[in-house]
């Protein structure tokens, strides 16, 4: 088995396989950050060319990359939208920008080309009317969280998707205008997992159910514990690691984002994605199952999560 779990992190964010190692669930699994990563995309391909162990990433990019033959399964979400936790797309309050229309010709800023925030904004548009040679005609311009606020007040960008702490830091800082919430546009849902390749899986099938195991424990503790507990775990965790990294973005916490008990994985936070491929042609029809691309077996509140929804 192998007991030390190389990873990329985010900065000013803890990942819930932190949190598990931090609360003693990983025992005696641990960690070995290697440094940080802006993109979900990048982080997975890291874990399939053996760079690091698991990467995380929109569900999208995960089906992309099955597609291409890649040998991984997602095995926990780790990342959703609720009524407490949700992004959407922002412009300044003193500023043109007021309704889907206002951007064409226009720059938005996202995390990363091609994933969910991609997604959001393109449904977004769709709904609101715009054709789809309108659509090409908004320009998508790809930059680190922590910058895109500052690219924005500074007039570089007209309009930024913003999730989780990144966002409220902007809110709470004011001179915004909201243009649309994700959650409101799409529901609550998953939209992100942690991959492991087949070959992981197979080579070292303890370390990866205690992986799995782990990190959903501590994704049902914050799930269950409130939230100033959570928020001071989470301070004590950013503190302790020394990355000279903005230690008081994780006040902004709110909630675990995921309905399902330990980021237990349903099939349609996957075949949402492969019917949005499809539907562009970017894949070709019956070319990815979803239910060939994830794993439950590994999470112990599978049988928990499917309780719930037989009920």
């Amino acid at each position: 088995e192998k007991l030390e779990l190389r990873y990329q992190g985010w900065n000013s964010l803890v990942l819930y396989p932190e949190l598990a190692e931090a609360l003693g669930y990983l025992a005696p699994v641990r960690l070995k950050w290697i440094g940080n990563t802006i993109s979900g995309p990048q982080d997975i391909q890291a874990t399939v060319t053996g760079d690091v162990d698991f990467g995380g990433a929109f569900n999208g990019s995960i089906v992309k990359l099955h597609a291409a033959r890649a040998p991984i399964k997602a095995v926990v979400a780790y990342l959703g939208i609720d009524e407490a936790t949700n992004g959407g797309v922002f412009s300044v309050e003193s500023g043109p920008i007021r309704e889907p229309r206002d951007l064409i010709g226009r720059k938005i800023g996202v995390n990363t080309l091609g994933a969910y925030q991609e997604y959001v904004i393109n449904t977004w548009l769709e709904k609101a009317g715009l054709s789809a040679e309108e659509i090409r005609k908004v320009t998508l311009v790809a930059a680190p969280p922590v910058n895109l606020a500052q690219l924005l007040r500074a007039g570089q960008l007209d309009a930024v998707f913003l999730q989780d702490l990144v966002k409220d830091k902007l809110l709470s800082e004011g001179g915004v205008r909201a243009l649309v919430n994700d959650q409101q546009l799409l529901g609550s849902r998953a939209f992100a997992s942690y991959v492991l390749t087949d070959r992981f899986i197979e080579r070292y099938p303890n370390t990866a159910r205690r992986f799995v195991e782990g990190t959903a424990r501590a994704i049902e503790w914050a799930q269950t514990t409130p939230r100033e507990e959570v928020v001071a775990k989470l301070k004590q965790i950013v503190a302790n690691r020394q990355r000279n990294e903005e230690q008081n973005n994780v006040q902004f916490w709110r909630s675990a984002s995921l309905s399902a008990p330990g980021g237990v994985i349903q099939l349609q936070d996957f075949a949402t994605y492969v019917d949005w491929y499809q539907k562009n042609g970017q894949l070709q029809p019956g070319q990815v199952k979803a239910d060939q691309v994830f794993t439950n077996r590994l999470n112990p509140f599978q049988s928990r999560a499917q309780a719930r929804v037989e009920r």
